[in-house]
């Protein structure tokens, strides 16, 4: 159920940003969301498909694998993602710190959250894909929350 409901968000979208939290599910193979992960990044590798995520979702990504002094698994997270086709990271520049502020500001979003929304509106994303329903709060991006997904409810 969730796989279909999945596909026909992802069809609805020109540009898609995504939460660190799927990067982290599909390398650890999350056993409750690796078949969302897996069709998202499936989706991601056809060419008319665009995906956007912020370079602080690699800071989240590579956290633990410093933590365990895993270099290997740094360069293996560098060499799978900074790559992957259709997908932009976005470095947070000056107008996406303001905007970020704005949405912390009005929403009450933690400043990794606000920096992606700012980053998915700044890139020209028509959705998010996420597990944080607080994404919800912010205006003319459709939200996919992959736990709304299996459980089959829709929010937008």
């Amino acid at each position: 159920m969730g796989i279909a409901r999945l596909r026909e968000f992802l069809e609805r979208q020109s540009v898609v940003a995504l939460d660190s939290c799927l990067l982290i599910y599909q390398v650890e193979a999350n056993p409750k969301y690796v078949s969302l992960t897996h069709e998202v990044f499936s989706w991601l590798q056809r060419p008319r498909s665009r995906g956007i995520t912020s370079t602080i979702s690699m800071t989240e990504l590579l956290v633990q694998p410093y933590r365990e002094d895993n270099l290997s698994q740094v360069d293996d997270f560098y060499a799978l993602f900074s790559t992957f086709p259709n997908l932009t990271w976005i470095p947070p520049s000056l107008e996406i710190a303001d905007l970020a502020a704005r949405i912390r500001g009005q929403y009450g979003f933690r400043t990794p959250d606000a920096l992606l929304a700012a980053t998915a509106i700044q890139g020209s994303a028509t959705g998010l894909i996420t597990n944080d329903a607080v994404f919800r709060r912010v205006p003319g991006i459709e939200i996919a929350v992959l736990d709304d997904l299996l459980k089959g409810q829709q929010h937008t």
